[in-house]
This record gives structure tokens, sequence and C-alpha cells, in this order.
């Protein structure tokens, strides 16, 4: 009994110019990108906030008794958000909004699509 990565192997030995899959639309670039939303990034200072929220619970909401945690929590969401900043001037540069995307690809269209 042949393996199906055998039978594979078999088919293309005999005629190895012939392609295997056969696509359902002809492979030319489309002239717009599907509008996906942009995966968010990982929660920051989850564990700061929980400290200052456990405060506020044990100190009845003062913020004189959790003055310390609450500047810990501060000073975490702006380490994060300069992060994220300097991530997105270096890193994301490249990458386009869809819409931005769409717009450019309306302006200069495939010519195999103008027929």
């Amino acid at each position: 009994m042949a393996t199906p990565s055998l039978r594979g192997r078999l088919a293309r030995l005999g005629n190895p110019r012939k392609p295997i899959l056969k696509p359902s639309k002809p492979l030319i670039l489309a002239n717009r990108v599907g509008e996906r939303r942009r995966e968010k990034g990982e929660a920051t200072c989850i564990t700061e906030m929980s400290v200052m929220m456990a405060c506020w619970k044990q100190n009845e909401f003062r913020d004189e008794a959790c003055r310390k945690e609450i500047q810990d929590f501060f000073d975490c969401t702006s380490k994060a958000e300069a992060a994220r900043k300097m991530r997105s001037i270096q890193g994301e540069s490249g990458n386009l909004p869809p819409k931005k995307l769409n717009m450019l690809l309306q302006r200069f269209p495939n010519k195999s699509h103008v027929s």
C-alpha cells in the first residue's frame, strides 16, 4: 500500500511539467485589499495596575494613601508608550493601512483588470 506522499511523488514523476494545483482564479494581483483591522499589541503594566487597584480597595479609594502605587503605574504607562512610539517609528514604516493601500491601488490599477 502506497502512502499519500508516495502517490504524489509518483504522479509528479510521470509528467514533471504539469502543475499539481490548478488555481480557481487567474494569478494576478487585485486592485484592492481586504479591510481587516490591525491586531492589537499585548497589554502592558497589568501588575502595576493590579497593585494600584488593590491599594485603592484596601484604603477606601483614597489617592493619598496609594501615591507610590499610582506613580509606579503612571511611570510604567509612560515607558510603554515611549517604547510603542519607538517601535512604530523604526519597524512599521513599511506597512500601510488598508484604506491608504486601496487608494494607491485605485490610482495605479493593474493593467490586466482594465480590459
